[in-house]
């Protein structure tokens, strides 16, 4: 019986494994405990404070009302602790995704709802075909380019809310000379306030920066545990504390801010997105002409949504120990995406800060997002009703300072340094953006594109002038370079007079085509008719196991260079 059941015990195995892959929650929860309950509480609360204020604020980006962030920051929390392979990621609401939805779907909150449910549909159709290597494609100058242009554009459209203007447009040249333009109607107590909670949160900022580290004294321990704990929930205490003063105003009839307004109250109705809408003047639009009106934007938005997310899980799993895996994250997201469009949430992804807030905080599982999303749930059910005095002028601020971070102009000198034309793809990028955020994505992404396929059809080739020509081939050789390196080749050696031999190293080609392989026939007939040859020396064995099965005319091959020239050389000598 031994045998029948090792056989049986194998395929057990092998299928637990399997679920396992799926539902990585699995792999901890058998060993959760105590000590990671009370953490993930920890972590969790600290998060919640945090995500509050951030999702009003980033709803306002998206030119949505202000509890659509609200109703975008819960769900991932529940999703992710089953599928997400990170212990420190936060999915919810971030200033990039809210830009982006702005800029597809104008502040319509029924197609930004719809726009969730396509992006996390694309996402999690990625996650089970496994493609997410399609995401290298997007190279780190169109990433840099995009969050540049997406910081000054963020920052700058929240200075009208810091100066309580109204009637500025959303396009961005337009929005900054209205901007200015209006600056003597700027109402006196946004401004005050604006600057106030500006102040106090780059304080809290640069103080947090700046803490002593863990080897100090015991009371210097215990003052920066107790200034991080705040500096942490700034956003929190700048909203809150603006929120007392705006109702203390308007409680004595002074409407010295400009407020958020009215808002939903309660949780969300659980429902199915959206698949039509009706226009202000009673026209119905069909599914197929919104799918229409997203254009580009559909294929932008699910892809950054997965790089914003999948580059914050790398790099907290490096600087924690520990793997994430890339195909089952693009599933998480994909997953909540769809699951929020069902409770009326815009597209989400990874947040740096609050992940960092999250690994900071000590959180041991993805548990802890439940108690983020559970802190959420609570603010819509009983918090809304304050919610509509928040200034707007502290949520202008907390963004400002949210994306101000974003600005990393010191890459600029880096890629100049380092390969200067990478500042085309992330020049491109950055100024397209400022017209249209999605199109300076796929405008980055096109001309990384064109770079990357010219330095294909362009190989380098080093050129060691003896009697005989040497040509060593930099890179490897596919069909695009074919024209170009028999253009190079006969030019250097058949148009001289007298014609010259050629030694082809070939020391750095690992694969070769069809397509070359008929060029190469052509040049081997053509230096024979000169009465000159052309010598391959150190071809790797799959490539010469390739040449040989071609049956080339007149192929000759040396293990080395010395050897080949001396082959060369007794054609002469003939």
């Amino acid at each position: 019986m031994e045998p029948l059941l090792g056989s049986a015990s194998a395929p057990r195995c092998c299928s637990f494994s399997t679920v396992k892959s799926w539902l990585p929650i699995l792999s901890w929860l058998p060993n959760y405990n105590l000590r990671w309950l009370q953490m993930d509480v920890l972590a969790g609360l600290t998060v919640g404070m945090t995500v509050v204020p951030q999702a009003l604020a980033y709803a306002d980006v998206a030119g949505l009302p202000v509890q659509f962030g609200l109703y975008s920051a819960f769900m991932g929390g529940f999703i992710y602790m089953f599928l997400g392979t990170s212990k420190d990621v936060t999915l919810g609401p971030t200033a990039i995704m809210s830009l982006l939805c702005f800029s597809v779907v104008g502040g319509e909150p029924h197609r930004a709802v719809l726009l969730s449910l396509l992006c996390g549909i694309i996402q999690a159709t990625m996650g089970l075909l496994r493609l997410g290597f399609l995401l290298d494609f997007i190279s780190y100058p169109v990433i840099k380019g995009f969050t540049c242009a997406a910081a000054v554009t963020i920052g700058f459209g929240q200075v009208k809310n810091i100066l309580g203007l109204h009637g500025v447009p959303t396009e961005f040249v337009l929005e900054v000379y209205y901007t200015f333009a209006k600056i003597p109607e700027a109402r006196v107590g946004d401004v005050v306030l604006g600057l106030l909670c500006l102040t106090f949160l780059i304080t809290l900022t640069l103080m947090k920066m700046t803490l002593p580290s863990d080897d100090a004294p015991t009371f210097t321990r215990v003052a920066r545990k107790l200034i991080w704990a705040v500096a942490t929930m700034r956003n929190a205490l700048v909203v809150v504390g603006a929120t007392v003063v705006s109702f203390s105003w308007e409680a004595f009839g002074h409407h010295v801010f400009t407020i958020t307004g009215e808002t939903a109250q309660g949780l969300p109705p659980f429902k199915p997105p959206p698949t039509s809408d009706t226009t202000a003047n009673g026209t119905n639009v069909t599914f197929g002409e919104i799918v229409e009106d997203f254009g580009g934007g559909l294929a932008v938005i699910p892809f950054m949504g997965l790089l914003e997310s999948i580059a914050i899980a790398k790099a907290f799993g490096s600087q924690n120990g520990y793997r994430i895996v890339a195909n089952q994250e693009l599933l998480a997201i994909g997953l909540t995406n769809i699951m929020g469009s069902f409770v009326s949430a815009y597209p989400v992804t990874g947040s740096f800060g609050r992940t960092a807030v999250n690994s900071q905080t000590g959180v041991c599982t993805p548990a802890g997002g439940i108690i983020t999303s559970s802190i959420v749930l609570l603010s819509l059910a009983f918090l809304m009703p304050a919610f509509c005095y928040i200034p707007k002028a502290s949520l202008a601020a907390v963004i400002i300072c949210a994306v101000a971070p974003m600005a990393d102009y010191t890459v600029v000198k880096k890629m100049w340094r380092i390969y200067k034309l990478d500042l085309l793809p992330f020049g491109v990028t950055f100024l397209v953006c400022f017209w249209e955020v999605q199109y300076g994505i796929i405008a980055g992404v096109a001309m990384s594109g064109a770079l990357l396929l010219y330095n294909t059809a362009r190989p380098k080739i080093k050129i060691l002038d003896h009697d005989t020509l040497v040509l060593e081939l930099r890179s490897g050789v596919s069909f695009p370079a074919t024209e170009y390196l028999s253009h190079f080749i006969h030019t250097m050696a058949l148009q001289g007079s007298p014609p010259r031999s050629v030694v082809l190293d070939c020391h750095h080609v690992s694969v070769i085509d069809y397509t070359v392989v008929t060029e190469l026939a052509d040049l081997l007939r053509q230096f024979k008719a000169q009465g000159v040859r052309l010598v391959f020396a150190r071809l790797e064995p799959s490539v010469l196991k390739v040449l040989l099965a071609a049956d080339l005319e007149g192929l000759r091959h040396k293990d080395s260079v010395e050897e080949a020239l001396q082959d060369s050389e007794n054609l002469h000598s003939d």
